[in-house]
């Protein structure tokens, strides 16, 4: 049988004036591109549906084609709403800095985390994308990610973008301040964390890694 994953991304497009943001596109691509690799089908849906818009940082004159070309899948997702955990092996969701205001609030999102949490399903994201687990609480009101081995990016590397003043919270102190045992690498290198069903990984570098440890836990 093969597996099918739900590949959840932002619709947030604007961090402050003059400065666009949305899905950070390697960390969507290269899921993609590995998760279909494998022959697994994939859904990619966002809280309003329609378009998810790329961060324009994430593409620049060295960004393969194969990455680029992955931006046709991200411009009619299917909205959240209609969405449900059943038939899904895992949910995964990248980031880019449009995760951090959109993610965290969306009714919907939470309960499929849940949902797929609580079911022992693979719950995975990387970089931004963990911003769509702070929001989540699980059936006995306790935080997701409170007592759990997690990664995400970190307040170090998200004060080197020097957007670290304008975001609405830290990502990686907001975890910490939910009881997570964060597990932080040196800036940018790759890193991912493994508790249970529960994968995370840090930053752009380790998008591959949290992929392959998602297609070895279903396989």
């Amino acid at each position: 049988m093969s597996k099918e994953v739900l590949i959840v991304v932002t619709n947030h497009s604007e961090i402050h004036d003059g400065r666009r943001t949305g899905i950070w596109l390697s960390e969507f691509a290269e899921a993609y591109m590995e998760f279909t690799a494998q022959g697994y089908k994939v859904t990619v849906a966002s809280p309003l549906g329609g378009n998810s818009p790329v961060d324009p940082a994430s593409v620049d004159a060295d960004t393969q084609q194969e990455i680029l070309d992955a931006k046709k899948y991200l411009v009619n997702t299917l909205k959240l709403d209609k969405v449900s955990p059943d038939g899904f092996d895992a949910i995964f969701l990248p980031g880019g800095h449009g995760t951090m205001y959109d993610l965290p609030h969306d009714e919907n999102l939470k309960r499929l985390v849940r949902g797929f949490f609580e079911q022992n399903k693979i719950v995975a994201a990387v970089c931004h994308g963990p911003a769509g687990l702070v929001g989540v609480t699980l059936s006995d009101g306790q935080p997701l990610v409170a007592g759990k081995r997690v990664n995400a990016f970190t307040d170090r590397e998200e004060a080197q973008t020097t957007l670290d003043k304008h975001l609405p919270f830290l990502l990686e102190s907001r975890l910490r301040d939910l009881g997570a045992i964060f597990v932080a690498a040196p800036n940018w290198s790759t890193h991912y964390e493994v508790d249970g069903n529960l994968i995370t990984g840090q930053n752009p570098q380790s998008t591959l890694a949290v992929t392959k440890a998602v297609i070895e836990n279903l396989s």
